[in-house]
Protein backbone atom coordinates (compact mmCIF):
# COMPACT_ATOMS: atom_id res chain seq x y z
CA UNK A 1 0.00 0.00 0.00
CA UNK A 2 1.30 3.45 -0.94
CA UNK A 3 0.41 6.39 1.27
CA UNK A 4 0.39 9.79 -0.37
CA UNK A 5 1.86 12.69 1.63
CA UNK A 6 -0.11 15.90 1.06
CA UNK A 7 2.00 19.01 0.42
CA UNK A 8 2.19 21.53 3.25
CA UNK A 9 2.10 25.31 2.85
CA UNK A 10 4.78 27.41 4.54
CA UNK A 11 2.14 28.26 7.16
CA UNK A 12 2.10 24.62 8.19
CA UNK A 13 -1.59 24.09 7.16
CA UNK A 14 -2.34 21.19 4.78
CA UNK A 15 -3.24 22.05 1.21
CA UNK A 16 -6.34 19.89 1.14
CA UNK A 17 -9.05 21.99 -0.50
CA UNK A 18 -8.39 20.58 -3.96
CA UNK A 19 -8.15 17.04 -2.62
CA UNK A 20 -11.38 17.44 -0.64
CA UNK A 21 -13.20 18.77 -3.70
CA UNK A 22 -11.82 15.88 -5.74
CA UNK A 23 -13.00 13.36 -3.17
CA UNK A 24 -16.49 14.88 -3.10
CA UNK A 25 -16.63 14.76 -6.92
CA UNK A 26 -15.60 11.09 -6.92
CA UNK A 27 -18.22 10.24 -4.28
CA UNK A 28 -20.96 12.04 -6.22
CA UNK A 29 -19.92 10.42 -9.50
CA UNK A 30 -19.79 6.99 -7.88
CA UNK A 31 -23.21 7.49 -6.25
CA UNK A 32 -24.72 8.47 -9.58
CA UNK A 33 -23.17 5.45 -11.32
CA UNK A 34 -24.52 3.12 -8.62
CA UNK A 35 -28.09 4.33 -9.16
CA UNK A 36 -28.32 6.48 -6.04
CA UNK A 37 -30.62 9.48 -6.19
CA UNK A 38 -28.59 12.64 -5.78
CA UNK A 39 -31.62 14.91 -5.59
CA UNK A 40 -34.46 14.34 -3.19
CA UNK A 41 -37.58 15.11 -5.19
CA UNK A 42 -40.99 15.79 -3.75
CA UNK A 43 -43.40 12.85 -4.13
CA UNK A 44 -47.15 12.77 -4.59
CA UNK A 45 -49.95 10.39 -5.50
CA UNK A 46 -51.41 10.98 -8.96
CA UNK A 47 -54.88 9.79 -9.94
CA UNK A 48 -55.57 8.97 -13.58
CA UNK A 49 -59.19 8.83 -14.71
CA UNK A 50 -59.77 6.48 -17.61
CA UNK A 51 -62.29 7.42 -20.27
CA UNK A 52 -64.56 4.64 -18.94
CA UNK A 53 -64.55 6.31 -15.49
CA UNK A 54 -62.12 3.86 -13.85
CA UNK A 55 -59.40 5.27 -11.60
CA UNK A 56 -55.72 4.35 -11.41
CA UNK A 57 -53.35 5.77 -8.78
CA UNK A 58 -49.58 5.92 -8.95
CA UNK A 59 -46.85 7.34 -6.72
CA UNK A 60 -44.78 9.92 -8.60
CA UNK A 61 -41.64 11.88 -7.95
CA UNK A 62 -41.97 15.48 -9.12
CA UNK A 63 -39.16 16.81 -11.31
CA UNK A 64 -39.81 20.56 -11.17
CA UNK A 65 -36.42 22.26 -11.51
CA UNK A 66 -33.98 22.24 -14.42
CA UNK A 67 -31.60 20.17 -12.28
CA UNK A 68 -34.31 17.62 -11.49
CA UNK A 69 -35.33 17.51 -15.18
CA UNK A 70 -31.72 16.81 -16.15
CA UNK A 71 -31.32 14.02 -13.57
CA UNK A 72 -34.63 12.24 -14.19
CA UNK A 73 -34.22 8.46 -13.95
CA UNK A 74 -30.58 8.48 -15.05
CA UNK A 75 -28.65 5.67 -13.38
CA UNK A 76 -31.71 3.96 -11.90
CA UNK A 77 -31.74 0.25 -12.60
CA UNK A 78 -35.16 -0.54 -11.11
CA UNK A 79 -38.35 1.48 -11.22
CA UNK A 80 -41.19 -0.37 -9.45
CA UNK A 81 -44.62 -0.77 -11.07
CA UNK A 82 -47.06 1.80 -9.76
CA UNK A 83 -44.40 4.51 -9.56
CA UNK A 84 -43.29 7.20 -11.97
CA UNK A 85 -41.74 10.60 -12.41
CA UNK A 86 -43.79 13.64 -13.44
CA UNK A 87 -41.80 16.35 -15.20
CA UNK A 88 -43.43 19.72 -14.56
CA UNK A 89 -42.74 22.69 -16.85
CA UNK A 90 -43.69 26.33 -16.26
CA UNK A 91 -45.34 26.76 -19.66
CA UNK A 92 -46.48 24.71 -22.62
CA UNK A 93 -43.60 23.81 -24.92
CA UNK A 94 -42.44 21.19 -27.37
CA UNK A 95 -41.09 18.40 -25.18
CA UNK A 96 -38.19 16.10 -26.03
CA UNK A 97 -36.78 13.29 -23.89
CA UNK A 98 -33.98 10.77 -24.40
CA UNK A 99 -32.61 7.87 -22.39
CA UNK A 100 -28.96 8.83 -21.96
CA UNK A 101 -27.52 6.95 -18.95
CA UNK A 102 -30.93 5.45 -18.20
CA UNK A 103 -30.71 1.64 -17.90
CA UNK A 104 -34.43 1.00 -17.27
CA UNK A 105 -36.83 0.82 -20.24
CA UNK A 106 -39.59 3.41 -19.85
CA UNK A 107 -42.90 4.55 -21.27
CA UNK A 108 -43.64 8.28 -21.39
CA UNK A 109 -46.94 10.14 -21.56
CA UNK A 110 -47.02 13.72 -22.79
CA UNK A 111 -49.76 15.65 -21.00
CA UNK A 112 -51.39 19.03 -21.67
CA UNK A 113 -51.96 21.80 -19.12
CA UNK A 114 -55.44 20.46 -18.24
CA UNK A 115 -54.12 16.96 -17.47
CA UNK A 116 -55.22 15.23 -20.70
CA UNK A 117 -52.80 12.53 -21.88
CA UNK A 118 -52.11 13.50 -25.49
CA UNK A 119 -49.35 11.02 -26.45
CA UNK A 120 -47.78 7.81 -25.11
CA UNK A 121 -44.40 6.53 -26.32
CA UNK A 122 -42.01 3.71 -25.35
CA UNK A 123 -38.31 4.44 -24.85
CA UNK A 124 -35.30 2.12 -25.03
CA UNK A 125 -32.54 2.11 -22.37
CA UNK A 126 -29.50 4.28 -23.16
CA UNK A 127 -31.00 5.54 -26.46
CA UNK A 128 -29.83 8.97 -27.56
CA UNK A 129 -32.71 9.28 -30.03
CA UNK A 130 -35.04 12.05 -28.83
CA UNK A 131 -38.71 11.24 -28.28
CA UNK A 132 -40.45 14.49 -29.18
CA UNK A 133 -44.00 15.64 -28.54
CA UNK A 134 -46.09 16.47 -31.60
CA UNK A 135 -47.48 19.65 -30.00
CA UNK A 136 -46.60 22.01 -27.15
CA UNK A 137 -47.44 20.42 -23.80
CA UNK A 138 -46.89 21.09 -20.08
CA UNK A 139 -46.07 17.73 -18.44
CA UNK A 140 -44.37 14.40 -19.09
CA UNK A 141 -44.89 11.25 -17.01
CA UNK A 142 -42.30 8.46 -17.13
CA UNK A 143 -43.21 4.99 -15.86
CA UNK A 144 -41.77 1.47 -16.27
CA UNK A 145 -42.06 0.21 -19.85
CA UNK A 146 -45.56 -1.09 -20.59
CA UNK A 147 -47.17 0.13 -17.36
CA UNK A 148 -49.72 2.33 -19.16
CA UNK A 149 -50.86 -0.64 -21.27
CA UNK A 150 -50.85 -2.98 -18.26
CA UNK A 151 -53.28 -0.78 -16.31
CA UNK A 152 -55.34 0.28 -19.32
CA UNK A 153 -54.20 3.91 -19.63
CA UNK A 154 -54.56 5.37 -23.13
CA UNK A 155 -54.36 8.72 -24.90
CA UNK A 156 -57.37 10.78 -23.86
CA UNK A 157 -57.32 9.68 -20.22
CA UNK A 158 -56.91 12.47 -17.66
CA UNK A 159 -54.47 12.97 -14.77
CA UNK A 160 -55.48 14.96 -11.72
CA UNK A 161 -52.66 17.49 -11.34
CA UNK A 162 -53.13 18.56 -7.72
CA UNK A 163 -49.76 18.63 -5.98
Amino acid sequence: MTIYQFPVKKTGKPVATFMMASCVAVILFTSARCGATLLSMKETDLTITRQNGGLVTLRAELAQTDQEHAQGYMGRKKIPDGTGMLFVFERDQMLSFWMKNTPSPLSIAYIDSTGNIREIHNMEPFSLIPVRSAVSLRYALEVPLGWFTKVGIVEGDKISLVF
